[in-house]
This record gives C-alpha cells, structure tokens and sequence, in this order.
C-alpha cells in the first residue's frame, strides 16, 4: 500500500493494544483483571450527564465556534485563574475534543523538522510520537526512582541547544505517579526564561493528588506568555468518552491553536460543552470522593506490590498510577526485561498490566525494570490482581 512517509515516524499508545490483547483472552473464556487501562472505573455525575441531556433538549446541536463556546471558556478561564494563580480570559482558552489535540496541535504550531522537544521519559507515549511525525528530533528527559520519578534538574540543562523549542512537562505524571517539586519546577522555569524556551504542562491529573498542594510552572515569575496548560475532564469527571479537553494559553498562540481546530475537527461537540459547564461550575464533592478512594487503593496496592518477592513499589503522590521496580523479580524467574514479564503475568496469571516500553524506549544507561499499574479499579480487583500476580511469581 502506497501510503505517505510521514506515517512511519508516528507511534501509538501501547495501552490500547494490551487492551485488544486482554479483550481478545475475555472473548476466549478467560478471567482477566485490568490494570491497563488509566480510566477512571467511576460513573460521569448525574449533574453533568444531566446538564448535557438538557443542552440536546434544548437543541444546543449545531456547529459552535471552533474555540469552544463562550460560557465554557469563561467557565474554564476562572477555574484556571483560581486554582493556578493566574489571570486567564476566555481568548486564551481553546477546547478540544479530549486533551490530545493540545499535545498535537501544540506540537505542529511551534515545532519545525528539526527542532528539538525535551519530553519526560518514562512518559506518556504520544508526546514522542507527535514530535517524530512533525519532524521534530525527541530529547528524551529521565524521570529518575531515586528522585521519586522527578528530573535531575542538572542534567535536564545539558539537554537544552540552540534547536531547543520546547520542554514538555506532566506532573502528576504518568506513568509513575511522581510529581515534580516546587524546586524542580522553579528550575525548569528558569531555564526556559534563560533559553526563551516554551513549555507544554501536561496538567490533567492535577486535581488527583494525595497530599500537598498542586502548582502550575504557569504561575511562576516570567511563565504564563510561555506556557500552554493541557487540561481537561476526563480524569478530574470520569468523562473519558466524552472527549472534552482544553488549553490555556497567551492570545497569539491560541488563535493558531484555533485554526489547527477549523482544519481538524471544525468545534468539538457542542452540547458536551454544556456538560463540561456544569462539572466546573457544579458540587465537587463527586471529586473529593473519587480521590479519596484512589488513596485508599494506592495504599492498598502499594502494600500489595511491595509483599511480592523481586517488587519494590514507591508510594505515588497523583494521579491513579504504581509504577513498581521488578528488576529482582525479572532476574529471579530468568527474564531479560519487564515486557517477558508482563507476558507472563498476563497469560499464566491472567492480569494485566503495562511494561516499562510502553512508556519509551530505555533512557541510555538505564538498567532497571519497571511495570505500570492503574489503580483506577475497584478493591476487590486490586485484591485479587495482586494475589494472582504473586502466586504466578512466587509460584
């Protein structure tokens, strides 16, 4: 088939694939449990599904501006203004289909062929796929276990060269869990004021957080022109089919943002918009819950990773992710990697899980093993997942 260069250089998101891997296993008969999928296992709220059913009702069914209604991003820009400390209007906010198309349109709109992006690694796959598709060169930037999955901030400035564009940052992250510190950040932010350096916050797991207080590079001297927040709702709503996301950045750049959206998708759905209102705007005691039994299953999980032999788990501060070292535990049952190992796991112990190549390709001189782990599922599966998986290592 005669298809264009350019497809060669995109990647995907390994995450989807173990899942038609797991489905293919259920449709055959076998019990698995998922720690794949990074999706909330809670229901949307009824106030928003309600808001939207009424917003249909009303026939708010036709095209919207491509930047997103109006009441969503006067909605979005006072969210963002008093949870990240910084003034933000409505022209600095484009809503997307999902957070995606901030990553990708961010990436298209400010990096040529050749252009450098540094990006956490491990890290969320897509952000390397999107700068090899544009042309890009990749800087990969380790998250390292020793600083509790944050950056060397020493080594991150020997990456910067005068084809750096951009920095990517997500924190909390995925996969790890870890966060950056207000140090590490006002490091970073140094940087690229040094540099004149933009940089990507990849900020949706910023409400899923255990203790502490979030904070955006954004609100840090000399960065809000240069930062482009990634936010949205599915994991803060459990709205992760409803595809509604959106960024916040200065005017200029938002209006090219905006004309990526024209050419792409033309406005993202209008009536979900009316939803995503009312998450903002309505009860956020729903939040309040969900995190607080994903702390409940952190430490569960936690527990449960660190009693198998060869497993050796940090206590993650976000997001829904445990990303254990099981270097030992592949050295022990005679595997060469975590991928050998997740195979196993998932067909002799029928539990799925992520290993450390689903987020990147091995940072160089990186010698240890990782899996990763979503906790976003109920106890008894957290339970049980870990049972089967100890007895499939210990034997």
């Amino acid at each position: 088939m005669n298809i264009a260069e350019r497809l060669s250089r995109l990647g995907t998101e390994n995450a989807f694939e173990v899942l038609a891997e797991v489905n293919k296993l259920k449709a055959d008969g076998r019990d698995i449990i998922s720690f794949a999928i990074g999706e909330p296992d809670f229901d949307t709220p009824q106030n928003i599904k309600t808001a939207c059913i009424q917003a249909i009702e009303q026939n708010y069914t036709h095209y919207g501006p491509s930047a997103g209604i109006l009441p969503l991003r006067e909605a979005i820009a006072d969210y963002v203004s008093k949870t990240r400390g910084i003034p933000v209007s409505p022209n600095e906010v484009v809503v997307t289909p999902g957070g995606k198309p901030i990553i990708y349109y961010t990436i298209h709109a400010l990096v040529n062929p050749g252009d450098e992006v540094i990006y956490p690694n491990p890290g969320f796959p897509i952000y390397e796929s999107v700068i090899k598709f544009v042309g890009g060169i990749p800087v990969p930037a380790p998250l390292l276990e020793e600083k509790d999955f944050s950056f060397d901030t020493k080594h991150l400035q020997t990456l910067i060269t005068p084809k750096t564009k951009l920095i990517i940052l997500n924190s909390p992250q995925n996969p790890t869990g870890g966060m950056l510190s207000d140090d590490d950040l006002k490091a970073i932010a140094e940087l690229a004021v040094k540099h004149d350096l933009w940089v990507l916050s990849d900020e949706i797991y910023s409400r899923i957080l255990y203790s502490g207080k979030f904070t955006s590079i954004s609100s840090l001297p000399d960065m809000k022109e240069r930062t482009i927040i990634l936010d949205g709702f599915s994991k803060t709503y459990a709205m992760t089919g409803w595809r509604l996301g959106y960024g916040v950045m200065n005017t200029q750049l938002a209006a090219q943002i905006t004309r990526l959206e024209t050419n792409c998708e033309s406005c993202t759905n209008t009536f979900i918009q009316y939803g995503g209102i009312e998450a903002l705007t309505g009860p956020q005691d729903f939040v309040d819950a969900m995190v607080a039994e994903f702390r409940t299953r952190r430490d569960l999980i936690v527990a449960g990773l660190n009693s198998i032999k060869g497993f050796s788990c940090k206590n993650p501060n976000g997001a829904f992710y445990v990303f254990p070292n099981v270097t030992e535990a592949c050295k022990n049952l005679g595997f060469k990697n975590s991928k050998e190992l997740q195979q196993h796991i998932l067909y002799n112990g029928d539990v799925a899980v992520l290993p450390r190549t689903a987020f990147g390709a091995r940072n160089q001189g990186e010698t240890e093993e990782y899996l990763r782990l979503s906790y976003a599922t109920s106890r008894e599966n957290i339970i049980n997942g870990l049972a089967k998986i100890k007895k499939v290592i210990e034997g």
